[in-house]
């Protein structure tokens, strides 16, 4: 099956390289996104995301004219979804970003069409999104009613890859591919096979949608175990990060380094999406979600103890303190954000010491509103290690651990990733 003309459906962190990767294969790509400023972005040649590389493939997408963005749906012969799915309320799963994505794109469907889903979503959400598709285009059939004689083709195929290396792995990481019949599988991995040097798995769309959550479900529960030996170690005075390095040591154990929580557009989320469809059954999924989304409470008890320290050693009131945090994205070395623990930490402590935080985050140039508007400013190492009267180290990104600031006389450090002197 060829493919000449490609729709990505939102031009995010996984939907933009996506569609970069494509064009750089001599086809014709049709980004969409609501996000006008995005758009205009794109078709200028530039890129509104940090992602090493990105930049230049796209600039070279958009002057061969194999990548254009817009704000509507053009007709293509295959359609990837690629849009957020948050959770709301009691973590129940948030599928309207999807809903209003399959219904943006049902106008410009015709018999023949490949509709794949990668955004990371709960199981049965293919499915969810078929039935949307053939209610709004009762003229076409599909596979849950028609199966391999359907007019369109449906399949779940999720992203996998390492912020930072998104490039890259997009090329080299296997694909998982879920079609809801194996002729819809069969069209997927021939659209994949353009730029995919991994191996194209073969699955059901459910296993692949429970594939992925697993991926993200097992590395939250790793960490978590790492972020509760740091409670226990915390309790006990021992050094969590030498303990970990002498356990490493022992040939079959490889536990990971804690951290400030969990943070990101997967691990932070979609257990949630496995706890809120099986509650009985993912216990061990649940308590891990528990400790990650607690460690970021723990980590404002240490600041409040060291503010408190601070201000009596110096006689002063605590309102007159400052406090740095460095880092604000959910890992290091990235300009992402969403539903990062350190930021989480900044607003906490924004609301405890009005007008007494700033931010250091060097891949970014701007605060989140949510910040700023709570009086966090953003500041640039120097200043902040010159000023603050506590430091608070949340992300080790590569400046943090490149060049080391030597401990100042009196001043507290709350360091939860171990890499900077005491």
């Amino acid at each position: 099956m060829a493919f000449s003309r490609v729709s990505v459906i939102g031009l995010g962190y996984i939907g933009l390289p996506t569609a970069a990767v494509f064009a750089s294969r001599g086809i014709e790509v049709i980004g969409v996104d609501v996000n006008p400023h995005a758009v205009e972005t794109i078709n200028s040649g530039r890129v509104h995301i940090v992602e090493p590389d990105l930049d230049m493939v796209v600039h070279a997408a958009t002057v061969a004219g194999k990548l254009r963005a817009t704000v509507t749906p053009e007709p293509a012969d295959a359609f990837l979804i690629a849009v957020p799915t948050p959770f709301r309320g009691d973590h129940e799963p948030d599928l309207s970003y999807i809903e209003a994505a399959a219904r943006a794109i049902a106008p410009v469907l015709r018999a023949g069409n490949l509709v794949v889903l990668e955004s990371t979503s709960p199981v049965g959400a293919t499915e969810q999104m078929a039935a949307w598709l053939a209610e709004a285009r009762p003229d076409l059939t599909f596979p849950q009613s028609d199966g391999e004689g359907s007019d369109i083709r449906i399949a779940y195929c999720p992203e996998r890859v390492l912020p930072g290396h998104v490039l890259r792995e997009l090329v080299e990481n296997d694909r998982v591919i879920g079609g809801m019949t194996p002729r819809c599988s069969s069209a997927a991995c021939a659209l994949y096979s353009t730029f995919v040097m991994g191996e194209c798995v073969v699955t059901n769309a459910r296993t692949a949608e429970m594939c992925k959550l697993t991926e993200n479900a097992f590395r939250d529960v790793n960490i978590a175990f790492a972020n509760e030996l740091s409670l226990i170690c915390d309790k006990l005075d021992i050094n969590v990060w030498e303990l970990i390095a002498l356990a490493n040591r022992h040939p079959r154990v490889n536990i990971l380094q804690p951290g400030a929580g969990v943070g990101g557009h997967c691990i932070a989320v979609d257990p949630w999406f496995i706890v809120h469809r099986t509650p009985d059954a993912a216990r061990l999924i649940h308590a891990a979600r528990l400790v990650n989304d607690a460690k970021p409470g723990w980590v404002v008890g240490k600041v409040i103890e060291a503010v408190a320290e601070r201000a009596r050693r110096r006689g002063v009131e605590q309102a007159q303190l400052s406090i740095a945090v460095f880092g604000l994205a959910f890992k290091p070395d990235i300009d992402d954000l969403r539903e990062s623990p350190a930021v989480e930490i900044a607003m906490h402590l924004a609301a405890l010491y009005p007008g007494q935080v700033l931010a250091v985050e060097p891949n970014i140039a701007a605060l989140p509103a949510a910040l700023a508007d709570r009086g966090v400013r953003l500041a640039s190492t120097e200043e902040a290690l010159a000023s603050a009267d506590v430091r608070v180290l949340l992300v080790d990104h590569r400046p943090f651990r490149d060049d080391p600031p030597a401990p100042r006389e009196g001043v507290p450090l709350v360091d939860v990733r171990g890499i900077w002197p005491t």
